[in-house]
């Protein structure tokens, strides 16, 4: 992986979600996904700020806000998990959380969600034929991913990198807001 010498990023410290039952959602990721809960807060105006341990020093955080409006599928967040509808959501939305597990554990975890009683997508095997997906895992597959969602619809993955990355993995133009693709070197500056 690249280092970041303007800012020292280490990671994500935490990605702050918002959920429509607290109890609901602590249950689901302590007891589900055996995250642990390590810290609770109460908001002024009666909201609620929970934050799970993923690992490596990172966290995922929920907002619980009393009267906050319901969830809009297909606008704030994907309306299906990838591989069975269209995961398309709005610009500035969340489109999916994905945990990441080591290879050799990725089938182990998948059966272990579904053991729980949890919907779980098609395993799909991500590489860079014309589709993205692989039947069977090749060379070429980079990452190996599940889809299930949280109580409130919140899609999440198990995903497992197969591959390292090198330069040659980086050197697609980027699409503009109309589409265009736009030279990398002029969006990077190198």
């Amino acid at each position: 992986m690249a280092d970041n010498t303007e800012f020292s990023f280490r990671g994500i410290n935490h990605l702050a979600l918002v959920c429509k039952d607290m109890a609901r959602t602590v249950d689901f990721y302590t007891n589900v996904l055996g995250l642990p809960l390590i810290k609770t807060l109460e908001i002024p105006g009666g909201a609620q700020h929970f934050f799970f341990d993923c690992g490596n020093d990172t966290s995922l955080a929920f907002f619980w806000f009393p009267g906050a409006p319901e969830a809009a599928p297909g606008v704030a967040s994907a309306a299906n998990m990838p591989g069975v509808g269209p995961i398309v959501s709005a610009h500035g939305s969340m489109n999916h959380v994905a945990f990441d597990v080591p290879p050799e554990r990725f089938d182990e975890c998948v059966a272990r969600l579904k053991a729980k009683g949890v919907a779980v997508s098609p395993v799909l095997n991500h590489d860079d034929s014309e589709s993205t997906i692989a039947k069977e895992v090749h060379p070429g597959v980079f990452v190996r991913s599940a889809y299930f969602q949280d109580p409130d619809g919140i899609v999440l993955e198990i995903a497992a990198w197969t591959k390292t990355f090198g330069p040659q993995d980086a050197v697609l133009p980027p699409a503009d807001a109309d589409g265009n693709r736009v030279p990398l070197a002029a969006v990077t500056g190198s």
